[in-house]
């Protein structure tokens, strides 16, 4: 899958961000059913800082998350589980964004006494999941997106986060 990584947070350097987003895309590709070499987005790997102006500007939330997903289209269907994009006139399939930020996922991963890298990964599979229009708005929402993500999960040998 061709992500694009933008490190503007040197720490992400030093925890090995393209690899485990690398790791993460391919297994979610597997799973949903995406030819990896289709599929394009993008990962702002960023600070508490950033991602607050994100969160406040996107979602009018003013404070830090752990990760934020931009799709490139709706692709949502509520309750069920959402049907996979087609590709474009260029025969890709443009995901979309995410961003994810160290400060929050080190203080999450530190609380739960998880790996950081086991943390990231979750977190990236979640921000992949939302580009397809998954989410947990509704309670029916979040069961099928977290039985996905446990799927992904399981196929990279970790355990479920929930």
């Amino acid at each position: 899958m061709a992500i694009d990584v933008i490190i503007e947070d040197p720490r992400w350097e030093d925890a090995g961000l393209e690899a485990l987003v690398a790791r993460a895309a391919d297994a979610f590709c597997v799973r949903v059913g995406l030819e990896a070499d289709l599929c394009e987005g993008s990962v702002l790997a960023c600070d508490d800082a950033r991602i607050k102006v994100l969160n406040a500007d996107f979602r009018e939330k003013d404070k830090a998350t752990n990760v934020l997903s931009w799709p490139a289209d709706e692709r949502a269907t509520p309750e069920e589980r959402p049907p996979l994009p087609a590709p474009s006139f260029d025969g890709m399939i443009e995901l979309g964004d995410i961003a994810i930020s160290y400060d929050t996922c080190a203080r999450e991963a530190e609380a739960a006494d998880k790996p950081m890298a086991e943390h990231v990964t979750h977190l990236i599979i979640h921000g992949l999941l939302h580009l397809l229009g998954y989410d947990h708005i509704s309670d029916r929402d979040a069961e099928i997106m977290e039985a996905t993500e446990v799927e992904i999960l399981a196929t990279l040998g970790l355990e479920d986060p929930y």
